[in-house]
């Protein structure tokens, strides 16, 4: 995994990358304040206007925990150093079962080769027989088309987010 994240920063010519190196346990752990104080840091040092994370309603246990270590970072800084926006992106769950006024609809469709090379480093993932990279570009396809049942397609591709920044 960590080979392929580092392919992944080449495919998708990163400004940077942060591997933090923690194991879920240590990430699952509220008590453990490293993670917390090592993503300060970062965000620190980053400086974002915003965030992208995991949502708090993804399945996966890890998930869930690096949003909340996330939040609890954010609201240990001063409020000048907090992003202007939090979202938490889908990733293992789908967000289509959230009211339309309270989704942040994001247009992905920019660099769909991109996106497609970037899901493509994964090998450890789709290798195993889960095509994570057609399931989410079949996702975002398909939110583009669902999204507004009474208008045109306004994109090709659509991911949602849930808007933690409160």
């Amino acid at each position: 995994r960590r080979q392929e994240q580092k392919k992944a920063a080449v495919v998708g010519e990163y400004g940077s990358m942060a591997l933090l190196d923690y194991s879920s346990s240590a990430v699952k752990d509220a008590g453990n304040a490293n993670v917390r104080e090592d993503l300060k840091a970062l965000f620190r040092a980053a400086r974002p206007t915003v965030v992208y994370t995991h949502n708090l309603a993804d399945k996966h246990d890890t998930h869930v925990a690096v949003t909340l270590r996330v939040v609890e970072a954010l609201r240990e800084l001063p409020e000048a150093e907090r992003p202007a926006r939090l979202l938490g992106c889908e990733v293992w769950r789908d967000l289509d079962w959230m009211a339309d006024e309270d989704k942040v609809a994001l247009d992905v469709a920019a660099h769909e080769n991109l996106a497609a090379a970037l899901l493509g480093v994964y090998d450890s993932q789709i290798a195993g027989g889960k095509r994570y990279d057609l399931a989410t570009l079949g996702r975002r396809r398909a939110h583009a088309t669902y999204h507004a049942s009474h208008g045109l397609d306004e994109t090709t591709q659509l991911n949602f987010a849930m808007d933690m920044t409160p």
